[in-house]
């Protein structure tokens, strides 16, 4: 396997970083999870909206390369080399260069791309629903941090490990009012009479690729940003979580309540007609 670090092709295997790497001692940075089928970054449009947002979030100093077409070519002539094109899960990390300590002297991105291959079934709905539940012990800030996909995910580890420890699939990450933020890996949203709704950026989720790509798509169904509380998912109709990588999966069951997926099935199968 290959990996591409700052725009040079090299054996996964060598290694690359320093313990004076930034990401390493800080988390600062942010990545991007994309998904490639058929040698077609999904959403690059979007994705690349994201990164370059965060990077300004961030305070990194961009250079004029960092751009759609320059990260497309690599990632594609990655995947090419992992032989993974047809379809696979790729992972752009990107973090600041040089060292000192928490006012760097450096505001230059380097970064990182590295790709695996992804089963044909992450295409398919999922059959059984998700469980899922609130993991207690950590908030969401609701700022532009929220909405940035950190290389510092200690919250989304720990909820990831409580979802584990209590048997379910998901954890909801609240925000520091109490409302619904997202879950360990996805955008949550809900439907109720008929309507969508997913919280705003405000409540400090992360700008999901997918969940723009709904919002701005124009699909048969009203969805809109509203916040979210924990109750407002137990009285739900449905509550589905979506992500770059496999699209929308519909949630069966929340504490004491449970849930269909007419809505989420519907609104799958004319996602994966709008991208493929």
């Amino acid at each position: 396997m290959q990996l591409c670090y700052n725009g040079r092709f090299m054996a996964a295997g060598k290694p690359l970083l320093t313990v004076d790497n930034r990401s390493f001692r800080y988390g600062d940075g942010c990545f991007e999870t994309m998904k490639v089928y058929r040698g077609q970054l999904l959403l690059a449009d979007l994705h690349f909206e994201r990164l370059i947002a965060s990077l300004h979030i961030l305070h990194f100093h961009i250079p004029p390369h960092f751009t759609k077409e320059y990260f497309t070519e690599l990632i594609v002539q990655l995947c090419r080399a992992n032989s993974v094109a047809e379809l696979a899960r790729v992972r752009l990390t990107v973090w600041r260069a040089g060292t000192g300590l928490y006012d760097p002297v450096d505001h230059t991105p380097h970064f990182l791309i590295q790709s695996w291959e992804l089963p044909e079934h992450i295409f398919e709905l999922n059959s059984a629903g998700l469980s899922m539940t609130v993991f207690p012990d950590a908030i969401k800030s609701a700022d532009k941090l929220g909405n940035v996909k950190s290389n510092n995910c200690l919250p989304y580890v720990l909820a990831a490990m409580y979802a584990r420890q209590h048997q379910v699939s998901e954890a909801v990450l609240l925000n520091q009012y109490g409302r619904v933020a997202d879950t360990t890996v996805a955008n949550v949203f809900v439907v109720k009479d008929g309507e969508i709704f997913t919280p705003p950026l405000t409540e400090g989720c992360v700008c999901g690729v997918m969940r723009k790509h709904l919002l701005t798509a124009g699909f048969q169904f009203p969805i809109s940003e509203r916040p979210l509380t924990v109750g407002d998912l137990q009285t739900a109709d449905e509550i589905f979580l979506t992500n770059a990588i496999y699209g929308i999966k519909w949630v069966g069951e929340f504490g004491d309540t449970s849930y269909g997926n007419a809505t989420s099935a519907i609104l799958h199968e004319l996602l994966f007609e709008s991208m493929l």
